[in-house]
């Protein structure tokens, strides 16, 4: 439970910034921890969120508290809350796949990537062979040993990413967001 960061930048352009994202678009919290016990190298954890964006959180049930929500609805920064783990079990049967919940609400609520896009990455990622790298030896094992075929694997991710793309679209509808991650200038 030790807190991890890492950041992502998405742009229709080639994109040569590297490091840490000071002042991100889109926030989102993998673990309720960072906010409930304050697991985040920066605190409050949504410090330096632009004004106008998203904090997604996997959780089912609100989490901020009152002067949190203040503090981000004079930003309007939006909140969106995703059962991520809980889908992912529900759609894929494991929570290793709490991860593509996460992708599919950011992806439904930006429109940065489509989900033909995030359907070509799986098959890249999953459908070729396994490659037992330092680095995700030890993760793909537990997959390979959770799903017995890959195209098990390659459909149930996909479709916890589509459940969490269509409950994200529709919440950002719903909620007129229109936060388009994409332009060279906007890091997310």
């Amino acid at each position: 439970m030790a807190p991890a960061e890492s950041y992502c930048r998405i742009g229709i352009e080639r994109i040569y910034d590297r490091g840490e994202l000071v002042f991100p678009d889109v926030i989102q919290v993998f673990h309720p921890q960072v906010i409930t016990m304050g697991k985040s190298y920066t605190m409050p954890f949504y410090s330096g969120v632009k004004e106008g964006g998203v904090v997604i959180i996997n959780s089912a049930q609100p989490l901020l508290s009152d002067e949190d929500v203040e503090r981000l609805k004079d930003l309007n920064v939006a909140v969106f809350y995703i059962a991520g783990t809980e889908l992912a079990i529900e759609v894929a049967g494991t929570e290793l796949s709490t991860n593509m919940a996460m992708i599919g609400s950011v992806s439904g609520i930006t429109k940065c990537v489509s989900l033909e896009a995030l359907d070509g990455a799986l098959q890249e990622r999953f459908g070729k062979k396994f490659v037992a790298s330092g680095g995700t030896a030890s993760l793909d094992e537990a997959i390979k040993k959770k799903f017995a075929k890959k195209e098990m694997l390659l459909a149930k991710n996909l479709a916890t990413v589509k459940a969490a793309y269509d409950i994200a679209s529709e919440w950002a509808e719903k909620n007129k967001i229109e936060l388009r991650v994409g332009n060279p200038a906007v890091a997310a």
